[in-house]
Parts: C-alpha cells; sequence; structure tokens
C-alpha cells in the first residue's frame, strides 16, 4: 500500500506526541475560585462541592498560601455575608466581607493576582442580582450599585473586577466610574456570554445565593441562543471590556470558539461547580478516572480557544501539568 500521507507517523513516540501538540497549557492560565465569608476560625466544606470550602478571612489567608505553592497565582474571589438586605449594601461596604479579605490578602501575599467577582445576588435579601421593582430586576437602577462595588473592590486592592450579573450596560458604568476615579489600569473581565444554567447548582449552594421566588432567565441568557451570545460580547467589548468570558465551560465549547475568533482580546471560560460536582460524582462511584478527565476537560476548553479557564481543579491542575501529565 503506497500511502504518502500517514498521520501515526507523529503519534509513535511520547516525546513526538507532545513536541507537535497543538493545544498546550500552562498554569498562568490557571484562576482558582475561593469562598470568604464572615468570621473568624471558620473553614466549611461545602457539601455538594467536596474538596471546596467557604473560609473566613484568617483561614483563607493559609488555604491561599497553598494555592501559591502549587503554581496557581490568580484567584477569583466571592464573598458571602452574614446579613443581607433589599439592596444588598454589603456588597459595596468598605468594611465589607470581600473587602477585608482583599486586604489582608494583600498585606500577606501581594503576589496574588485578584480578581473578584462583582454581583449583588450574595449580598440581596431576596437573592436576585439587582434592584428589584414589583417582581422584576430594574436593570438601569442596579447600575449605578455594580459601579461602587467595583471600585469599593479595587480600592480595597483588587486588581481585576469580573461583573457577572448581565445587567445591560454595566460594562459601561463600572468603566466611567473606575476611570473618573483614574483607576484606568484596571481591566474588567466581563461574563459577556452567561448563560441561565442549571450547571450552577452546587455554586448557589455555596454561596447562598439562590433566588428567593422566580428565576434568572430575563439577565442570564437563554441557552438555545449563539447570535445573541455574539451581540453581548461585541457591546461589552465596546463598552470596556478587556476580556470576555464564557459561562459554564463544556456545554458552550462552541461559543468559546465563536469568541476566539471573532474578538481581538483574550477569552476566559469557567469551568463551573456543576462541571466540579459531576465529576467528584463519578469518581467517588468509580465509573471514571478523575485525573483523566479533568485533563482531558480542560484540554477541550483550551482547544476550543480559551486563553484562560477559571477552575475548581486549578490547584490539582498545576500539579498534572507539573508531572506532564497535561499541558
Amino acid at each position: 500500500m503506497n500511502l504518502l500521507q500517514r498521520p501515526r507517523r507523529l503519534r509513535g513516540l511520547p516525546v513526538l506526541r507532545k513536541m507537535v501538540r497543538e493545544t498546550r497549557i500552562d498554569k498562568s492560565a490557571l484562576i482558582y475560585p475561593v469562598f470568604v465569608r464572615e468570621g473568624k476560625n471558620l473553614q466549611e466544606e461545602i457539601p455538594s462541592m467536596p474538596g471546596q470550602y467557604r473560609y473566613s478571612p484568617d483561614k483563607l489567608l493559609f488555604a491561599l498560601e497553598n494555592v501559591l505553592e502549587t503554581g496557581v497565582s490568580n484567584i477569583m474571589l466571592f464573598g458571602i455575608p452574614s446579613q443581607k438586605d433589599e439592596i444588598g449594601s454589603g456588597a459595596w461596604d468598605e468594611n465589607g466581607i470581600v473587602q477585608t479579605a482583599l486586604k489582608q490578602i494583600k498585606q500577606h501575599f501581594p503576589e496574588l493576582y485578584c480578581i473578584t467577582d462583582v454581583c449583588l445576588c450574595e449580598y440581596t435579601s431576596h437573592g436576585h442580582c439587582g434592584m428589584l421593582e414589583g417582581s422584576c430586576v430594574n436593570n438601569d437602577k442596579t447600575l449605578p450599585l455594580l459601579a461602587k462595588t467595583a471600585l469599593s473592590h479595587v480600592r480595597a486592592g483588587a486588581d481585576m473586577v469580573a461583573p457577572s450579573d448581565m445587567m445591560d450596560g454595566r460594562i459601561l458604568a463600572i468603566r466611567e466610574l473606575l476611570d473618573e476615579h483614574h483607576l484606568y489600569q484596571t481591566p474588567i473581565m466581563s461574563y459577556a456570554v452567561k448563560y441561565a444554567s442549571a450547571f450552577y447548582g452546587p455554586f448557589r449552594d455555596a454561596a447562598g445565593s439562590a433566588p428567593a421566588f422566580g428565576d434568572r432567565k430575563s439577565y442570564q441568557m437563554d441557552y438555545h441562543n449563539r447570535k445573541e451570545g455574539i451581540k453581548e460580547a461585541e457591546l461589552d467589548l465596546a463598552e470596556g471590556a478587556d476580556i470576555l468570558m464564557v459561562k459554564p465551560a463544556l456545554s458552550y465549547l462552541d461559543m468559546v470558539r465563536e469568541l476566539s475568533e471573532r474578538f481581538l482580546v483574550p477569552t476566559a471560560a469557567y469551568s463551573v461547580s456543576g462541571e466540579y460536582s459531576m465529576i467528584k460524582a463519578g469518581a467517588k462511584m468509580g465509573w471514571i478516572d478523575e485525573t483523566s478527565v479533568v485533563c482531558e476537560s480542560a484540554a477541550s476548553v483550551f482547544r476550543a480557544g480559551a486563553d484562560i479557564l477559571i477552575t475548581y481543579y486549578a490547584k490539582e491542575l498545576a500539579g498534572w501539568i507539573e508531572q506532564g501529565r497535561i499541558g
């Protein structure tokens, strides 16, 4: 048989397979999400997310020391307050949980790059991501509150802010307020393409942010839609976003590819709590090999075009990169 093209030639040896690998993964592209709650000496495992915890600020410092030891230097911070109200005022309180944690993190670990989730759902008594008008979220009245929250985070030490609320115009509102305070160099990572997804279930358990009534489908995107996601990304980019995110990751790799090919800014993907918990559950039952599935899943996100992966497996992935299991 006279075959001039034999793709298997480049698959024969491990060293050759690695040499010609198209998708390469580095620790610097990983972001580890962490939950911080008010209190002292608290480290609570999240029942629906084995291996993930809610930390009080003092305990968080010990956890972050471990994060840095793995080679991961980027975190995304989510706050869990002890008190909530109708407008989520704890979100922009200069002594709020995220602000307090940021000050301590920057004092002890100035080299850690801190990104903060900007939203009101963890802070509102009703669990929605903005101010209510009747049973609906008032988009425009919410924007100043989100901007105030972002500003308070940056003043407390955040290196980047990541608005996740999906209000129209929020990127512009945040960018204008940051620039007004001469914070021109603070980047915004937009949750640009964020779907109303069932994969968020364990996160809402972790953050106590489930809506008290209704759902978030009037502001998060319908998962049937592709063109709408492109429109959302275009709008956020025009308003001043520096990085565009797709959330969730695995069920929306088509959107990761769309953004990566269309826009000349970095693309991030968030491998969300439901993805993490499913892998954990399958591994616990002995049905899948956890390491192999996590590495394969992460590679698929980067292969689709992501430059950044936000994942609860960041620490483990850093170790597997070191071992040559992925990378």
